[in-house]
């Protein structure tokens, strides 16, 4: 016996199917019928014959002279992804162009005067006539040196920036304002109180050089034209520029985070947040386990600058596989960090004196798992990265409790571990200042991406009426603005 077909139809369906009619036929057939039913109308009839001959004009053009829309011609036969080819292609196209920036000649007292004066208080003799050959001193704020010193490179060296740096300052969309900010506010030396006369004033003043800076910077047509607001500067150290700050807000600033700006003064909308530029030898080796034997490892101050508050991660001293270590910042001292963090599996990031510091990204360039405790902290470029993927994000209630901390970091098995790692070493360029594609050209990727937001900002301040000062949910920065 013969089994059933699965559908009982199917069987029956192929055997009487009919040949598919096209439209021209049925639209024939239709009319015939319809053509015998009107004989004994003569005005319907005619009027149904033109209705109908100028429908089947109208069908046959569509038919015969349109294409479809399921046919396309390909001058290649073997090209079976032309489709994705040309959505590729076209996506490639529609690049935007690059962002016009004009770099400011400032007086060399804001520039290279800054680098001179940091030398001089260092018992340096550099030659006051050639400050241009001066070298830059290496410290954890260097990004306003790397993007100073990027913008005044030949055209033929910036291959790729999203950038263009133009000399008519007509022709820009941004102004950077190439202060070292966070250098000068380093240029004299921290001295232990009572070790130098108090009748001995600086010879170098940050704060001078501050309002000086803004005195300038208000005397120029273009900051006046839109009060500064396509106007970029570099504040890297959480206290640089603190004087004039509120003179500034109105600028693009890039900054290590927001610890000590008010919210009208600095926002995730406005600014951009940039690594610190890393202290320790980047790790050149690939991801692993097996050569790094310490589970955590810290080093830092054991004290914060503001209010003398005691870090309280001594709890994990005495945990085994955690080496904490204390000390300040020196030659020594980032030798030790670079060993410790290149055989570690973890590094902790606590608070600093403000939510973030230094020791992430030497732990990110050390493929060493940052454990960040720091409940405030801003990070940068997170529309690129995702930091869960990198980095162990712990509340600072519970981690100070006796083994909470290491209880996590021990449950993680080595596949976990070297995916963490896989993570690091595929983002670790955006915190390389010195590579081409790293985190030079990230950063005014970033500070690109807030053009529109400054038009809009400057556009919208041209039309208002005088207010009080408010800071919006955008945090606008906003002052007095009149329309008249």
């Amino acid at each position: 016996m013969r089994p059933y077909p699965k559908n009982m139809n199917e069987e029956t369906k192929t055997k009487g199917k009919k040949p598919k009619q096209s439209f021209v036929s049925r639209f024939f057939i239709t009319f015939k019928t319809l053509f015998s039913t009107m004989t004994r109308k003569p005005f319907l009839k005619r009027t149904l014959i033109t209705f109908f001959i100028i429908l089947s004009l109208y069908a046959l053009f569509n038919t015969f002279f349109e294409p479809s829309d399921s046919f396309t011609f390909d001058s290649n036969p073997l090209n079976f992804n032309s489709t994705t080819t040309s959505v590729v292609l076209a996506a490639g196209n529609s690049k935007s162009p690059a962002v016009k920036v004009y770099l400011y000649d400032l007086p060399k007292r804001f520039t290279y005067g800054v680098i001179y004066h940091h030398s001089l208080a260092r018992g340096s003799r550099a030659d006051e006539s050639d400050l241009s050959s001066l070298k830059y001193p290496g410290h954890q704020h260097m990004s306003e040196w790397y993007l100073f010193s990027d913008l005044a490179r030949p055209d033929s060296e910036r291959a790729g920036s999203p950038v263009v740096r133009v000399l008519d300052p007509e022709e820009a969309d941004l102004f950077f304002v190439p202060f070292l900010s966070s250098l000068s506010l380093i240029v004299n030396p921290v001295r232990p109180p009572g070790s130098v006369p108090v009748s001995e004033k600086p010879v170098y003043s940050d704060e001078e050089n501050q309002e000086a800076l803004v005195e300038w910077l208000e005397r120029q047509k273009y900051w006046k034209r839109n009060k500064g607001r396509d106007h970029v500067i570099v504040a890297s150290d959480p206290n640089a520029m603190y004087r004039v700050v509120d003179r500034v807000k109105n600028c693009v600033l890039l900054v290590s985070d927001f610890g000590r700006l008010r919210p009208d003064q600095g926002s995730l909308v406005k600014d951009v947040i940039v690594p610190y530029s890393h202290r320790i030898k980047t790790y050149e080796g690939d991801v692993g386990v097996d050569k790094r034997n310490t589970l955590l490892f810290f080093m830092g101050n054991r004290y914060r600058k503001e209010g003398g508050k005691i870090r309280d991660f001594q709890i994990l001293e005495k945990e085994e596989g955690v080496i904490i270590k204390h000390g300040a910042q020196s030659r020594e001292s980032r030798r030790a960090a670079s060993q410790g963090m290149h055989t570690s599996k973890f590094c902790l990031h606590p608070a600093g004196d403000t939510p973030s510091a230094c020791r992430l990204f030497d732990a990110i360039v050390s493929l060493c798992i940052p454990v960040i405790v720091s409940d405030s902290i801003e990070l940068p470029f997170e529309d690129t990265i995702d930091y869960r993927k990198i980095a162990v994000f712990v509340e600072t209630a519970p981690a100070i409790k006796p083994g909470y901390l290491v209880s996590i970091l021990r449950g993680m098995t080595a596949d976990r571990i070297l995916e963490y790692q896989k993570e690091l070493k595929e983002v670790k360029r955006y915190f390389e200042y010195e590579e081409q594609e790293g985190t030079v050209n990230e950063i005014w990727r970033q500070v690109s991406k807030k053009l529109p937001l400054i038009k809009l900002m400057i556009n919208r301040e041209k039309r208002l009426f005088a207010k009080e000062p408010d800071c919006s949910c955008v945090c606008t920065n906003q002052t007095a603005i009149r329309t008249l």
